[in-house]
């Protein structure tokens, strides 16, 4: 069930939603809507009834000691709503939950139901995935939407994709069949670096999400917690030769696949994005989906029992066979 007592009246609201699990390599896109609620002191005013969607053995409730009294936290879906100020202020309602375990058409239909109810005008979805990217390099953000006229005014991908989905998939087509637009934006990850945090994917998630809406959003101390994981990710690979070649590879095929793209639209964007931001008065800038749709394995910059794993042999530059693309 979802309370929505104490909601005031939104402003052109549009509703960010992201889901730990299958979706969210690197935790990045949960963490960038935990971002939001946290830099606009979002509040969480409902929740969905945990007991409709989640296995408790598969996500386990929490005990926590408040003054002496032990209380119970489970797991489910909530959802919060920030006022963005500015000359032309609006509302985000932040949707942060996980997968759910079952009952995805309910699920969804309960979220769209509250969509309805508050007026929400556009649905974004974050999701990040694993892929041969480098971490060296900027990180690919796609952005797709299943509705064709959507696609031509925020210069957003139809999405083509089919294969397994997750909740991020199937949540976009319930919005498509609801008449809800809908859009989900999804950062690639490094495979061989998939542990969280990662910060360069939340910030590349939340840099598109500020385009797609045309707001300012506060970055607080993301872009030094990104540099300094990508510092850390070069020292880890430098301890490694293979890790460094394949590093090397994935670079090569990266830089040669957008070479006839490095022109003015990126730049275009990126100067867009810093004029916004000096107006502002503000500072400068388990498993989990693959670009293929299937399950990846585990971290290759991570020791385990056996040994370190090594990478996979990469695609050679101009192999579009395993090109990077978003799940929807």
């Amino acid at each position: 069930m979802i309370e929505l007592e104490g909601v005031p009246e939104l402003i052109d609201p549009v509703m960010v939603a992201a889901f730990e699990g299958w979706n969210d390599a690197g935790d990045a896109a949960s963490t960038a809507v935990a971002h939001l609620d946290r830099e606009w002191k979002g509040e969480v005013f409902a929740a969905l009834d945990a007991e409709d969607y989640y296995d408790f053995q598969v996500n386990r409730p929490t005990v926590w000691m408040d003054a002496g009294v032990r209380k119970i936290t489970w797991p489910t879906t909530r959802l919060s709503v920030v006022r963005v100020g500015g000359e032309k202020p609006r509302d985000l309602v932040l949707v942060r939950g996980i997968e759910p375990s079952m009952r995805w058409r309910s699920f969804c239909n309960e979220l769209l139901g509250f969509a309805h109810e508050l007026g929400v005008e556009l649905v974004v979805i974050l999701g990040a995935l694993l892929g041969d990217t480098p971490h060296t390099r900027p990180v690919p953000i796609s952005g797709t939407t299943s509705d064709a006229d959507l696609a031509r005014r925020m210069d957003l991908e139809e999405t083509k994709y089919e294969g397994p989905t997750g909740i991020v998939g199937v949540l976009q087509e319930a919005c498509t069949h609801a008449g809800v637009p809908a859009v989900s934006l999804w950062a690639a990850v490094p495979h061989y670096v998939s542990q969280p945090p990662n910060p360069k994917a939340t910030l590349a998630l939340l840099n598109r999400l500020e385009d797609l809406i045309d707001v300012r959003i506060p970055l607080g101390e993301l872009p030094e917690d990104a540099r300094a994981w990508q510092v850390g990710v070069d020292q880890l690979a430098a301890e490694d030769s293979e890790v460094a070649e394949y590093v090397q590879t994935l670079e090569e095929a990266r830089d040669t696949a957008e070479l006839p793209e490095a022109s003015g639209e990126a730049i275009a964007r990126e100067f867009e994005r810093y004029l916004r931001r000096r107006d502002g008065g503000g500072p400068p800038s388990g498993g989990h989906a693959t670009a293929d749709g299937g399950e990846a394995p585990g971290p290759f910059l991570r020791d385990n029992p056996s040994g370190r794993t090594k990478p996979p042999k990469p695609p050679k530059p101009g192999n579009t066979d395993d090109d990077e693309s978003s799940e929807d």
